[in-house]
């Protein structure tokens, strides 16, 4: 019985969320790079100064803990042009920044976010990411 209202939930989502990833003729420019493995010490004014050779960097954000106040170890980069973020990707993914790999890629996209209510009446927060690269 709980496999049957699993699998009706995710059909439902599906179905929601299918008309609005076809709005997207083709993938959109993406100019924020996610990036992980980030060392506690690292703060935005050096991460930006890591990132800037590339190019332009608009706005950095490390994530951090609600209780802690700690760094959660991964942020986002976003570049003004999509050819430098490319190029910040390939040049940074793997490279050691203040003693520790780096995980670099293109971050994803919340497309959608809504309410998808199950065939049993449950209701659900569903959310739907594209990629963009």
């Amino acid at each position: 019985m709980r496999k049957v209202s699993l699998i009706q939930f995710a059909r439902e989502v599906i179905k929601s969320s299918s008309s609005q990833c076809r709005s997207f003729s083709s993938s959109p420019s993406n100019n924020k790079l996610f990036v992980a493995g980030l060392s506690w010490s690292v703060d935005e004014k050096s991460l930006k100064e890591a990132f800037s050779s590339f190019g332009e960097v608009s706005e950095v954000r490390i994530m951090y803990d609600r209780d802690s106040g700690r760094s959660r170890g991964f942020g986002f980069v976003n570049f003004s042009r999509e050819d430098e973020a490319s190029s910040a990707k390939d040049a940074m993914d793997g490279k050691a920044f203040l003693g520790r790999p780096l995980k670099v890629c293109f971050a994803l996209d919340k497309v959608q976010r809504e309410h998808v209510t199950t065939s049993h009446g449950h209701s659900n927060r569903a959310t739907t990411f594209i990629r963009s690269r």
